[in-house]
C-alpha cells in the first residue's frame, strides 16, 4: 500500500587521562549550524525500520491521516532545516527553570532526557540553583533566531551553574573562574551516562576547568577520554560563543525515525505540508514559490502577507502542492552506545 501511495504522490506535479588537545575536527564554528557538524544527508528512504518497528508501512499511514496526535512527537529534517509535529515541553519542577517557554518545545525523548538528568542533579546536588533550561525550539520547530540550529527540537542550550552570590546572566568576571565547578561536571557526567547525546558544544577554556576537576578527583580515564578526548568521537566540543552554556544535541530515535518515514507522506495532511523557510539576501516570493513548488498566493495567505515584500531573516511557512523534492532526507537513525557508565559503575574496557 505505502510503495502505491508514495506512486502516486510522486505524480503530482511540483517544482591515559588525556590532556585538552583539540584536534581539527573539533574546531567547530559556531556560524556552521551553531558549531555541530551536519550530518550525511541519505538519498535513500528504504533504510530499515528499528525505533518505530510498533507500527508497519500501512499503520503508519492509517495513523498519519487519520489520528496524528496518537503517533507522538516527530522531528522532521535536519536540525538545521527542520521541523516539530506534536512537540513536547518541560513541565514545572524544582530542578529546573525554563527560561524561554515559547522557545523550549522538544521532541519527547528530549524532554525526557532533560527531565532525568536535570533531576539527578538536584537530588546530587539539592543546594545548587535549578537548571537554567534556554532555547530549544520552537512550538513547530523551524528557525529560532539567532540559531542555526535548534529547529527540530533536538538542540538544548543549557545555562552554568553558578554559586549563590553570583548572578547567571552577568558574572563580572570569566565564567569558568566563577561557576560551580562540581555541579557543571555533575551535569554533564549525567547527561554523557543517563541519555543518549550527539554532542555537548562548549568553549576550551570552560572544558579544561572540567577536566581538570573530574581528574583531580579521581575520574577514570577511560570516561575523560570519551568526553574530552583528542579524537572526533569526543563528546564535547568546542566552539565560539559557547563560554556561557552548554549547547547539546540530543539523539530523539523514533522522533527522528517517524520523521524520516512520514516526510514522503506531508502531502496527504496540507496543514502539515509545510517548509520553513528563511528569506536570504536576494529572494522573492516569486522565487521561493518556484523552489518549492508552491505559489506566491499560497505563501501570502499561510504567512498573512498582504504584499510582496520581505524582509531579510524572516521565517515563513511555505505550503507545498505535492511531495517536497527539495526537502533534506536524514540519514537512517543510528544511536551509538553510551561510553560513560553511571556513577558508580566501572567503565567498560573499550
Amino acid at each position: 500500500m505505502l510503495a502505491a501511495l508514495l506512486l502516486t504522490l510522486a505524480a503530482v506535479p511540483v517544482a591515559g587521562a588525556p590532556e585538552l588537545q583539540l584536534a581539527p575536527a573539533q574546531q567547530q564554528d559556531e556560524e556552521a549550524s551553531d558549531g555541530v557538524p551536519a550530518p550525511a544527508v541519505a538519498v535513500s528512504p528504504d533504510a530499515g525500520v528499528r525505533f518505530s518497528e510498533d507500527l508497519d508501512d500501512d499503520a503508519l499511514v492509517k495513523a498519519f491521516q487519520e489520528e496524528p496526535d496518537a503517533l507522538g512527537s516527530v522531528c522532521v529534517g535536519l536540525p538545521e532545516a527542520g521541523r516539530l509535529i506534536n512537540a513536547v515541553t518541560m513541565g514545572e519542577d524544582p530542578a529546573w527553570t525554563v527560561v524561554a517557554p515559547d522557545d523550549a518545545w522538544g521532541t519527547a525523548e528530549t524532554i525526557d532526557a532533560l527531565t532525568r538528568v536535570a533531576r539527578a542533579v538536584h537530588d546530587e546536588l539539592p543546594q545548587c540553583a535549578p537548571l537554567r533550561i534556554n532555547h530549544i525550539s520552537k512550538r513547530e520547530g523551524g528557525y529560532l533566531r539567532p540559531h542555526q540550529s535548534h529547529q527540530a527540537g533536538r538542540d538544548v542550550d543549557l545555562g552554568f551553574f553558578y554559586p549563590a552570590g553570583v548572578d547567571p546572566r552577568a558574572p563580572k568576571a570569566k565564567r569558568e573562574s566563577v561557576m560551580d565547578v562540581q555541579a557543571n561536571w555533575e551535569l554533564v557526567r549525567a547527561l554523557a551516562s543517563m541519555s543518549d547525546v550527539e554532542v555537548i558544544l562548549v568553549d576550551r577554556h570552560v572544558q579544561a576547568v572540567l577536566l581538570a576537576y573530574a581528574r583531580k578527583h579521581g575520574e577514570d580515564a577511560q570516561v575523560l577520554d570519551a568526553l574530552f578526548g583528542p579524537g572526533p568521537d569526543a563528546l564535547l566540543r568546542h566552539a565560539r560563543g559557547h563560554r556561557d552554556h552548554f549547547h547539546v544535541r540530543f539523539y530523539a530515535p523514533r522522533s527522528q525515525e517517524l520523521g524520516r518515514r512520514i516526510q514522503p507522506l506531508l502531502a496527504l495532511r496540507p496543514e502539515q505540508n509545510v517548509v520553513i523557510h528563511r528569506v536570504q539576501s536576494g529572494e522573492t516570493l516569486g522565487g521561493i514559490a518556484s523552489r518549492y513548488g508552491s505559489s506566491v498566493k499560497l505563501i501570502q495567505k499561510a504567512n498573512g502577507l498582504t504584499s510582496s515584500f520581505l524582509k531579510l531573516g524572516r521565517t515563513l511557512n511555505v505550503p507545498l502542492r505535492g511531495p517536497c523534492t527539495r526537502c533534506p532526507l536524514p540519514p537512517p537513525v543510528v544511536v551509538p552506545p553510551r561510553r560513560v557508565p553511571p556513577k558508580g559503575a566501572v567503565a567498560s574496557p573499550s
